[in-house]
């Protein structure tokens, strides 16, 4: 089965908007004084005044959105760097919604991004949210029920303490404990093929510590109760850089897949738009502009697709 990454199959099915709920993350505590989520200062949040509005773009909107002033944007603000948390515990800020804002801003309008269970964002498109821009990756159940237009790429990546104490291998992985944040695609199906095959091989399952928030299960690697984490390779990164230089990668990114920007099924016209607003910013150099404050370039995509082609 080919894996897409990120917190993305945090679908396991999603035919129906039932399907589509599963578990997400939330804002995540911090313990032992290692500060996982705001150790260092965060990058300057994007100004959306600097973003010309487009007129043309504008004129492409349903005529539901375009006397809106504002665009609802449902994002589970708990995966830093994409979309997270500020020091107020109020504030969303991350390269999600510094693009949220650029893409509002095109269409002469503001982002109005609103914190929400991952599990409810996909199924509350053109109700309560216009957009749902969360990290998700786009993989075949998800495009039955939405519209994506892809805007990043991301992929698993696994980290250990510094110096690889314990010595861990994914080679030699059967009876480890593994933390993984519950509900994304390193959980299951990567770490729950790999734990079924050490079953098979006549082996002990792999100790899956799945926990609601991504941080949490930083921070127990960092104190060492874990002996390694998997996760998409944004955060990943960002761990590294937020924990004072007390993790490493282990082994290289694999299973890189697009993340998409959702948008309600019937919406086809307004998708239409955003996949035009994507491409021109990425045009213009605002979309790099953002990633690169974000330390983030690395995923960045040459261009936006509407319902690009997945396996």
């Amino acid at each position: 089965m080919q894996i897409s990454s990120r917190l993305t199959i945090r679908l396991a099915a999603v035919a129906a908007a039932a399907a589509l709920a599963l578990t997400g993350c939330t804002t995540a505590s911090q313990d032992g004084g290692t500060d996982t989520s705001g150790g260092a200062a965060a990058p300057v949040t994007f100004d959306p005044t600097t973003v010309s509005k487009d007129d043309a773009l504008i004129a492409l909107l349903p005529a539901a959105l375009k006397d809106k002033p504002s665009l609802s944007i449902g994002s589970d603000t708990s995966y830093e760097p994409a979309e997270f948390l500020d020091k107020d515990g109020q504030t969303p800020i991350g390269y999600d919604v510094d693009l949220a804002k650029a893409i509002a801003a095109t269409l002469g309008k503001t982002a109005d991004v609103q914190t929400a269970k991952f599990a409810s964002i996909l199924p509350s498109l053109g109700a309560k949210y216009d957009l749902g821009i969360s990290s998700f990756t786009i993989n075949p159940e998800r495009s039955k029920a939405v519209n994506f237009v892809s805007y990043f790429n991301a992929g698993i990546l696994w980290a250990v303490q510094k110096g690889n104490p314990n010595n861990f291998s994914l080679d030699d992985i059967c009876g480890k404990k593994v933390g993984v944040q519950t509900g994304t695609v390193e959980e299951d199906p990567d770490v729950k093929d790999r734990s079924a095959k050490c079953v098979a091989d006549g082996k002990p399952p792999i100790d899956v510590i799945s926990l609601e928030n991504q941080t949490d299960v930083t921070t127990r690697l960092v104190g060492g109760t874990i002996d390694a984490m998997s996760a998409d390779t944004p955060i990943i990164n960002n761990a590294l850089a937020k924990t004072n230089d007390q993790l490493e990668t282990l082994g290289e990114t694999y299973d890189a897949a697009e993340q998409g920007i959702a948008i309600a099924k019937d919406d086809v016209a307004f998708a239409q738009v955003i996949e035009k607003v994507m491409n021109k910013l990425i045009e213009d150099g605002t979309y790099k502009k953002i990633l690169d404050n974000w330390n983030n370039s690395s995923g960045g995509v040459t261009k936006a697709v509407l319902n690009p082609t997945v396996g």
